[in-house]
């Protein structure tokens, strides 16, 4: 498959990527942002893609360990060549597997921070890509939520915590998995496309073992309101500078 290489300012990395496979969105962007990688040793991905959660985070935290899980052969590869080309080798695994048998590729308890950028689009909605990759990136073809959340509280410590970006529309679904695999949501915000719009996505983050308590941050929005422009905001923009440190 032939492969485009992209530079990213954020954490000044270097990423391989499909020409016309699966490529990466604003998403995990947004989802580095809101994490909280305070005190995180060791942090995991679920869904990896290409691994620019895991590379992102391992620019801004002091986490030891990030390993960065991904079913589709293709993907863990790039992903792996991605960790490479960033010299971030010893920082970095990625595991070629499923997060449905997670059980078998990282031990339980292990995790202070597991973050995912899940397929969101169940199997009877939304146009099925005809490439593999943004198929099984976007549909639920290999897992469901409730595999995801499953995988993140087997991993987690008491008291560590899951972040994650989905649909808006699903967020009564992310709110009840995530209570009954016992991980408390205790923060939240919603991701409009602009003012005046509704929510599109939304960012959540669960802390397991966790008492009740949500607190609802403001609304993040992504473009600016002339509505024939794709102009991002001030703060979507500095999302995009240098990293700290």
């Amino acid at each position: 498959m032939k492969e485009t290489l992209n530079n990213l300012s954020i954490g000044h990395i270097q990423l391989l990527q499909a020409e016309k496979g699966y490529r990466y969105s604003l998403d995990p962007i947004l989802l580095t942002r809101f994490v909280n990688v305070k005190k995180s040793r060791q942090i995991v991905d679920l869904g990896s893609g290409g691994g620019i959660l895991p590379i992102l985070l391992a620019r801004l935290s002091d986490a030891t360990a990030l390993i960065g899980i991904e079913l589709q052969t293709g993907l863990a590869d790039r992903a792996t060549r991605n960790v490479g080309l960033n010299s971030l080798q010893h920082r970095v695994d990625i595991l070629q597997g499923d997060v449905r048998n997670i059980r078998a590729l990282v031990p339980g308890n292990s995790t202070d921070l597991v973050v995912s950028n899940p397929p969101y689009r169940q199997l009877k909605s939304g146009r099925i890509a005809p490439n593999d990759e943004r198929a099984a990136a976007r549909h639920e073809l290999f897992g469901g939520l409730a595999d995801f959340v499953a995988a993140a509280s087997w991993l987690l410590k008491n008291g560590g915590n899951f972040s994650v970006i989905y649909l808006a529309e699903r967020l009564p679904d992310l709110l009840c998995q995530t209570v009954a695999a016992g991980i408390e949501p205790k923060r939240l915000r919603m991701v409009h496309p602009r003012q005046g719009e509704g929510a599109k996505m939304v960012l959540l983050e669960g802390c397991k073992g966790g008492r009740p308590g949500l607190l609802v941050e403001k609304p993040l929005y992504v473009y600016k309101d002339n509505k024939s422009g794709r102009d991002y905001t001030e703060e979507v923009q500095q999302m995009y500078e240098e990293l700290p440190g």
